[in-house]
C-alpha cells in the first residue's frame, strides 16, 4: 500500500489546524480585551429552558431562607425613646437677704448667761434658728470671737468665758458649738457667717485675766484701756499676722458662708476715757523706719492693709466664703449734707467708704439705726448716700436697730425700712436685724415682719462677681400614690447643692417653696383648693445662690 500520499494530507491537515487555531485564539484575546472596556455591553441570549432552570433554583433557594430566620441585623435594632424636656413658665422666686445678728458678747443673745449646760446651749440655739426659719429668714450672723476668745474649738485662741464661764474652759460635755450651729442652720437652708471683733482683746465683762487669756499671751501687742478693756494694737504686724490666721483658720475648717467684722476697729475713744490711743511705741517705730503719715493716715492704712490682706485670703481659700462689714453708719459728718454725729473716719479710724469703693468687701452693712423720719439725718438719706458710693455693685445690705430703733410705733418703722430698702437698692435687697433679741422680745415685730415684708421665703441674691461652675439640671421622678403625688429629686453634683427650689403647678396657679440641700423628696397632693395637680418641677441652687436649670413633668 502506499502510504506517502496519506501521510502528506494529514500533514497538511495538521499545519491548517494550528493555522487555525492560532487565528481563532488571537480572536478570542481580543474579545476578552473588548469585555473588559467599560464601553462594551456584552448581552448573553439565554435558551427558555435557562431561564426556567434559574427561576426554579431562586424559589427553593427563598423556601429556605423563610424556613431559617435570618439574625436581625444591628441597624434595625429598637433605639431608646429620648424625651424632650417639658418646658414651662415658671414664676420668679424672691431674693432678699434676711439676716440676724446673734451675740454672743456679754451673753447678750446666746447662750443664756450663766448656762454652761451643753444640751442646755444646744436646746437655745435651736429655738433661736427655728425662729428665723419659721418667720422666712435666710441667714444668721453669729459672734464666735467676742475678744481674742473662741465659741469653736481653736488651736490658736482659748475657750470664751461666754461659752464656759471660765477663760480656756472647753464645754463638758464636749461639743463644737461653731460646727454645731453651721449644721443646724444649713438644716434649715440659713446661711451662716462668723461674726470676729479683729481687734478687741478682752472685754470689761469677760471675767478676770488669767495666765490663759490673750492678754497674757500676747502681751506685746495689746495694750489696756481706761475702761478696763484690753485692745490689739493694729499697728503691730503681730497683731494682723495673728488676727488673720485666726480668719483662715476659720475657713479652711469650717463649712461657713461668710464672714462678718463689725466696727470695731481702733476703739471708741470713749473706751479710754477721750484719750488718745495709746500706740506710741509702734508710731515711733514706724517714724524711725522713714514712715511720712501723718499719725491718723498711718492708723488708717493699717486698717484698710488689714482688710484688704483679710478679703484677698479668703477668697484664695474659699471662693464662694462671702466677707461681710458693717461699719458705723456714718463716714463723716457732712455726709451726705446735714448729717452729724461720730466720724468713724476720724475716731475709729476706719475709712469704710475706701472699702467699699475698691470693692474689698462682698457684702455692706452699715449700721444705720435712725428712724426715715426726720428726713436730713435719717436712715433713707444715709442708704441713698452709701449706695452712691457702692462703685464696684456689691452688696449693700444695711443694718436694721429692730431691737430700739427710736419711733413711736417699732414693728411699722422696721417694715418701713424693708419696704425703702427694696426700694432704694432693688437690685440687690436685703437686711440685717440689730438683733435677734428684736425678735425674741417683741412678738408685734415677728408678726409684722412675717405678715408684711417675709411673708414669703426667699433666696439670697447672686453675687455675680464671684465665680462657680454652672450646676447640672436634677432628675425628677414622679410616682402616683392615693391621694398624691410622691417626688423625689436626684443630682450628680450632691456637694455643690446648698438648697432646692420646687414648683407645684394647681389648675394655672404656680407656687414654690425653698427647701435645705438635704432634702431630696416631698409629697403633693392631688387636689388643693379645688384645683388639680398639673405639673411638678425643680431646679438646683448653689452656694453663691446661682439656679441650674429645672426639670419639669407633667402630672399623668
Amino acid at each position: 500500500m502506499n502510504w506517502r500520499p496519506i501521510k502528506n494530507t494529514a500533514i497538511v491537515a495538521l499545519i491548517l489546524s494550528t493555522v487555525l487555531f492560532s487565528c481563532a485564539s488571537r480572536k478570542n484575546k481580543r474579545a476578552a480585551k473588548e469585555l473588559k472596556s467599560p464601553a462594551v455591553e456584552v448581552v448573553v441570549a439565554e435558551s427558555e429552558e435557562a431561564k426556567a432552570a434559574k427561576e426554579e433554583e431562586a424559589a427553593a433557594a427563598l423556601a429556605k431562607a423563610k424556613a431559617v430566620p435570618a439574625a436581625k441585623p444591628a441597624s434595625q435594632e429598637k433605639k431608646p425613646v429620648i424625651e424632650v424636656p417639658l418646658r414651662v413658665d415658671l414664676p420668679n422666686v424672691d431674693r432678699e437677704f434676711r439676716g440676724a445678728w446673734i451675740a454672743t458678747v456679754a451673753n447678750i443673745n446666746w447662750p443664756t448667761k450663766g448656762n454652761y449646760s451643753t444640751e442646755a446651749q444646744k436646746r437655745e440655739a435651736i429655738q433661736l434658728l427655728d425662729l428665723l426659719k419659721e418667720n422666712n429668714f435666710n441667714a444668721v450672723i453669729f459672734q464666735v470671737r467676742p475678744s481674742a476668745d473662741a465659741l469653736y474649738d481653736s488651736p490658736h485662741e482659748p475657750w470664751s468665758y461666754f461659752l464656759t464661764g471660765e477663760i480656756g474652759k472647753r464645754p463638758n460635755p464636749y461639743y463644737d458649738p461653731l460646727t454645731f450651729w453651721v449644721e443646724e442652720a444649713h438644716k434649715r437652708g440659713l446661711e451662716l457667717h462668723v461674726w470676729l471683733n479683729p481687734y478687741r482683746a478682752h472685754h470689761a465683762t469677760g471675767g478676770a485675766v488669767t495666765n490663759a487669756s490673750m492678754v497674757r499671751k500676747a502681751s506685746d501687742m495689746v495694750v489696756r484701756l481706761k475702761n478696763g478693756m484690753y485692745w490689739f494694737d493694729p499697728a503691730n504686724p503681730k497683731t494682723q499676722d495673728h488676727a488673720a490666721r485666726v480668719v483662715l483658720d476659720i475657713v479652711k475648717r469650717y463649712d461657713i458662708d461668710g464672714v462678718h467684722f463689725d466696727d470695731y476697729f481702733y476703739p471708741y475713744a470713749s473706751y479710754n476715757g477721750g484719750a488718745d490711743f495709746p500706740d506710741d511705741a509702734s508710731w515711733n517705730a514706724y517714724r524711725r523706719s522713714g514712715g511720712t503719715l501723718s499719725r491718723a493716715d498711718w492708723r488708717r492704712d493699717n486698717v484698710n492693709r488689714f482688710i484688704e490682706r483679710v478679703y484677698n485670703e479668703i477668697k484664695a481659700e474659699k471662693n464662694f466664703v462671702k466677707f461681710g462689714l458693717s461699719p458705723f453708719g456714718i463716714w463723716k459728718p457732712g455726709y451726705p449734707a446735714g448729717v452729724t454725729g461720730s466720724s468713724q473716719y476720724d475716731e475709729l479710724y476706719a475709712d469704710a467708704k475706701l472699702w467699699l469703693n475698691k470693692g474689698w468687701i462682698d457684702y455692706f452693712a452699715p449700721q444705720l439705726y435712725w428712724p426715715i423720719d426726720p428726713p436730713r439725718q435719717s436712715f433713707t438719706s444715709l442708704l441713698r448716700w452709701w449706695e452712691s458710693e457702692n462703685t464696684h455693685k456689691r452688696h449693700l445690705w444695711p443694718g436694721l436697730n429692730t431691737v430700739e430703733v427710736r419711733a413711736p410705733n417699732r414693728p411699722r418703722e422696721i417694715v418701713r425700712q424693708i419696704e425703702e430698702t427694696r426700694k432704694i437698692i432693688p437690685s440687690s435687697v436685703g437686711a440685717i436685724h440689730w438683733s435677734i433679741a428684736g425678735l425674741t422680745n417683741s412678738p408685734n415685730m415677728v408678726q409684722a415682719v412675717k405678715s408684711g415684708p417675709y411673708s414669703k421665703q426667699a433666696l439670697i441674691p447672686r453675687s455675680p462677681w464671684l465665680h462657680a461652675n454652672p450646676l447640672l439640671t436634677p432628675s425628677l421622678l414622679l410616682t402616683k400614690e392615693t391621694s398624691s403625688i410622691f417626688a423625689k429629686w436626684l443630682h450628680k453634683q450632691p456637694n455643690e447643692v446648698f438648697q432646692w427650689v420646687v414648683y407645684a403647678q394647681y389648675g394655672d396657679v404656680w407656687e414654690y417653696e425653698i427647701l435645705d440641700g438635704q432634702q431630696t423628696e416631698k409629697s403633693f397632693p392631688k387636689i388643693k383648693n379645688g384645683k388639680s395637680l398639673k405639673t411638678v418641677a425643680v431646679k438646683a441652687v448653689d452656694r453663691l445662690s446661682n439656679e441650674s436649670d429645672y426639670i419639669a413633668k407633667n402630672v399623668i
